[in-house]
């Protein structure tokens, strides 16, 4: 088995491609040990001191580490466990086993008066637009609700930390839904 590598604009993590499917639908995140008692890929990942947290795509794990490990050193042993979790032939979650989808996710920022319109219009643009160029970065984004002209997402992944990740909330995905959507005023990242 070969797995590929790419770096990710997080320096904090690398995405790694085994070259199979990770996940059939929707994403996993795992920001702690605790968190990823239900992956057992997740699991292995984290038993590796360094590891901040382990992301699930559909072809690609990402994995973040911690800021004082180097990726020198990470890198060979997560390879190693990514491999030996798919020689093993484990399961990549148990129990429920479901990932977590964009409509997973809670809504909380919603406004009551805003029509079902324009909220489907956005989470159209970002599901179509900006999830798929995201997920190229080893990440996700997610709407988590439009209220008062803010929409507001959430980073997952690579994407979650990533000191360019404001920039691309401001000067990409803000100003592509400002153009199509005249009610958006701004975009924020929330956790």
């Amino acid at each position: 088995m070969f797995i590929q590598t790419e770096e990710t604009p997080n320096p904090a993590a690398l995405k790694f491609l085994p070259g199979k499917a990770v996940l059939e639908s929707g994403v996993a995140d795992f920001i702690s040990h605790a968190a990823a008692q239900r992956s057992p890929l997740a699991r292995l990942l984290f038993e590796i001191d360094g590891v901040a947290g382990v992301f699930l795509g559909s072809d690609f794990v990402t994995v973040t580490k911690t800021a004082d490990k180097n990726w020198q050193v990470l890198k060979p042993m997560v390879l190693g466990a990514v491999m030996d979790h798919f020689t093993s032939g484990a399961p990549m979650l148990e129990g429920d086993g479901a990932a977590s989808g964009p409509e997973d996710a809670d809504e909380d920022y919603n406004d009551a008066g805003v029509g079902g319109e324009i909220i489907s219009q956005i989470k159209e643009l970002i599901d179509t637009r900006v999830r798929p160029s995201v997920a190229q970065d080893g990440g996700d984004i997610i709407y988590r609700g439009f209220k008062n002209g803010t929409v507001y997402l959430s980073l997952r992944g690579s994407c979650a930390g990533c000191p360019s990740s404001t920039a691309t909330l401001k000067m990409g995905i803000e100003n592509m839904l400002r153009h199509y959507v005249p009610e958006v005023l701004q975009v924020e990242a929330v956790n």
